[in-house]
């Protein structure tokens, strides 16, 4: 859907909802601005998550927002384990990223990879809660593995590898559970990944990003906030991610866990798709 097209069923989806504009800006935690120019169509490939919040307070998928055939209630089904909602990792369960990325830095600045991965790790989770601007992220990290400058993100746009065998997976889940995105990661990062076409092209009912919510895995909020976008009950919820750190937290909020291993895709792909066998 163009930007006009979005427009259009942005406006149709409020007045169906009775709001006026400044309501749904209330609603949805927006400016007026903002909405009125999507509303007219002269903001080109608004943010995801902005449309994700006119959705949420709009009471429609995000899918159906955009323009996407809505699948029928009753073609949702509940796993035989009770699974009604999927939340994916990204980094490590639909793309792997890091180990190009940092072994291209290392052979342009004469650091070590593993110089490389303890300057990144020792900024990352802060630029990730959306605390610190990626500029500064850029300017400390290239000062601290001895280069003049850096943009992060090019390296790790160049640098992601699809997991082909997840990216299936979240295909066929769509058709058959909600599911979303719940990932710690950099401001922006995932809109230049749909924009790229690296991650799947789906309804997603809920996008959690880490720099939005201000959280990251495992802090509570950051479950906290994906279990509210869900709206099921926490038994109902799965999430697959690559860190047991972050799969005992989503444990103790009563979630349902797996463990991928991006190094043996094949059997954890095997292993989610069987945990999601449909109730008969």
């Amino acid at each position: 859907m163009d930007e006009v097209g979005l427009g259009k069923s942005l406006q149709e989806a409020r007045k169906k909802a009775g709001l006026t504009q400044q309501e749904l800006c209330h609603k949805a935690s927006l400016s007026y601005s903002t909405l009125a120019k999507i509303e007219r169509g002269a903001i080109k490939s608004p943010s995801i998550f902005t449309i994700q919040s006119i959705a949420s307070a709009l009471g429609v998928s995000l899918g159906e927002l955009v323009g996407e055939e809505p699948v029928p209630a009753s073609a949702k089904k509940c796993s035989k384990s009770g699974v009604r909602f999927v939340y994916f990792d990204i980094n490590g369960v639909l793309v792997r990223f890091y180990n190009r990325a940092f072994g291209q830095l290392a052979m342009e600045t004469g650091s070590s990879a593993d110089q490389i991965e303890t300057a990144f790790w020792h900024f990352n989770d802060t630029v990730c809660r959306g605390e610190l601007p990626m500029e500064e992220f850029n300017k400390r990290f290239a000062e601290r593995i001895g280069a003049k400058s850096l943009d992060w993100r090019t390296y790790y746009l160049e640098a992601i590898d699809p997991i082909s065998e997840m990216q299936e997976l979240v295909g066929w889940a769509s058709e058959h559970y909600h599911i979303g995105l719940l990932s710690n990661i950099m401001p922006g990062f995932i809109d230049e990944m749909f924009d790229q076409g690296v991650l799947p092209k789906v309804a997603y009912d809920s996008i959690i990003d880490s720099s939005k919510v201000g959280a990251i895995k495992p802090e509570p909020r950051i479950f906290e906030v994906a279990q509210e976008w869900a709206e099921c009950d926490p038994a109902e919820i799965l999430l697959i991610d690559d860190s047991r750190a972050n799969l005992m937290a989503a444990e103790r909020m009563g979630w349902k866990v797996i463990w991928f291993d991006d190094s043996r895709p094949d059997e954890s792909t095997e292993h989610v798709r069987a945990a999601l066998e449909p109730d008969a």
